[in-house]
């Protein structure tokens, strides 16, 4: 039996419970968010035009981030459920089933994205000009898709058993290893060949493939958490049909934020390549400072899939509780600093006035709601680790066509690209309360269900 595989997060103090597993990830999510900011920053110092096609492969790179972190969600919920319940060896089978779909996926997408590249840039507003330099990057990309998804889809399965300081430590050093990487290849120096924005995506492609020797290391060597791959057929399908009844629409309500950022991509692109080089900017400071908003999703779902299959109901009032106050209060803190600083922010990436302006009028407006932001991220999570997606897709779905959407093309009628910011921040305040009110609807059915007298 492995130590590794104990339902430890169905005791002691809820809030300490959550503040340990969420301060790693702290560090390891800021750590490899500094992945995009850090090439941002390079990248920006060769010119406007390698920050906008920087800016237009964005939505893309976040499409394929999506679909591995649905695939994780489905990871840790199955993983960290199994656990709860006790059953160890169903845990380990769930978590070496998901990493040979990760691997298939991982061929079979970056395929697909790769052959359809120039339809989809060009689909975004990218212009003929752009093009060769978006190529430049994507290609690169596109051929380490697997060092993107195997790896996000194992870290799932530590934080599903409550290790997430392991996966902090991993992608804490491998950060500081792009970091390195970065100017090196990009600017040539030291003797590195100088490669421009091809650099940067080598430095990535490099560094990913480290992360993925360092986890598959601590899975197979340290933990022993895995079993054999090659199972009959119908366990390997049995498998897969319980991460992806929650991957699936998980991976739906990830595709649905990227996708959104590529309509305003779009959009914002008929105010010119400035505009798009501004949000591209804004778009790279923001998963920055929500790193306490993403940390807590993280860890959420594994708590409550792990709690609520030990049926423990008041752990699971208390979590909520718990992240509402804290994400109201830490979105508060944020708006302020950002509005305080944006414009310096800004000013690191770029030197054109056009672009400082559009990112500071983004970091200026949207962060109003981040708190509100946060909590539709941890009530996503949940819902995922409980093992019921569809609520966290309808949420997301609402958000982006329901009202994102017809808002922004309302107020930019009358405000422009401010207006775009403002219908932002509106959808979020709106779509948070609304999950919130869901999310503690569906703990008390289950507090029916599950504990009659709770």
């Amino acid at each position: 039996m492995s130590s590794a595989m104990q339902a430890t997060l169905t005791q002691g103090s809820v809030a300490k419970t959550l503040r340990d597993m969420a301060a790693p990830m702290v560090i390891g999510l800021l750590a490899m968010m500094s992945f995009n900011a850090v090439d941002t920053f390079f990248v920006g110092q060769l010119g406007e035009d390698a920050l906008a096609a920087m800016s237009f492969t964005f939505p893309v790179v976040m499409v394929y981030t999506s679909l591995a972190i649905g695939l994780g969600a489905g990871t840790s919920s199955c993983v960290a459920r199994a656990i709860g319940a006790g059953d160890q060896a169903m845990a380990k089978r769930l978590l070496t089933d998901v990493l040979t779909i990760a691997l298939l996926m991982s061929v079979i997408f970056g395929v697909l994205g790769w052959w359809f590249m120039e339809p989809i840039f060009y689909a975004l507003g990218a212009s003929e000009k752009l093009m060769p330099l978006i190529r430049e990057y994507m290609d690169i990309w596109f051929l380490g898709i697997p060092m993107v998804i195997m790896p996000m889809a194992a870290m799932a399965g530590l934080r599903a058993m409550g290790l997430s300081k392991l996966q902090g430590v991993v992608m804490g050093i491998s950060a500081i290893a792009n970091g390195l990487l970065d100017p090196l290849l990009i600017f040539g120096l030291w003797g590195f060949p100088r490669l421009e924005l091809a650099g940067a995506a080598w430095a990535s492609f490099i560094v990913r493939i480290g992360v993925m020797l360092a986890v598959a290391h601590i899975l197979i060597v340290r933990l022993q958490v895995l079993t054999n791959p090659f199972a009959k057929l119908n366990e390997l399908l049995a498998s897969w049909r319980q991460v992806f009844h929650v991957a699936i629409p998980a991976m739906g309500t990830n595709v649905i934020i990227p996708l959104a950022s590529a309509i305003v991509v779009a959009m914002v692109a008929s105010h010119g390549e400035a505009a798009v080089a501004g949000l591209g900017v804004a778009l790279r400071v923001e998963p920055m400072v929500l790193i306490c908003f993403y940390a807590l999703s993280a860890v959420m779902g594994p708590f409550f899939g792990q709690n609520l299959s030990a049926s423990a109901i008041d752990r699971v009032r208390e979590a909520q509780s718990v992240a509402m106050r804290f994400c109201l209060a830490m979105g508060l803190a944020v708006a302020v600093l950002l509005a305080l600083g944006g414009e310096w922010l800004a000013s690191l990436f770029s030197d054109s006035p056009e672009v400082i302006a559009v990112a500071k009028d983004y970091l200026l407006l949207v962060p109003i709601s981040y708190g509100c932001y946060g909590m539709v991220m941890y009530i996503n999570a949940a819902f995922n680790g409980i093992g019921k997606p569809m609520p966290g897709l309808v949420i997301s779905s609402l958000r982006v066509i329901g009202l994102y959407l017809p808002i922004a093309w309302l107020a930019m009628e009358f405000w422009g690209l401010k207006g775009l910011f403002i219908a932002t921040a509106v959808t979020n305040v709106a779509v948070g309360l609304i999950g919130y009110i869901w999310l503690r609807s569906h703990i008390e059915k289950s507090a029916e269900a599950l504990c009659p007298n709770s």
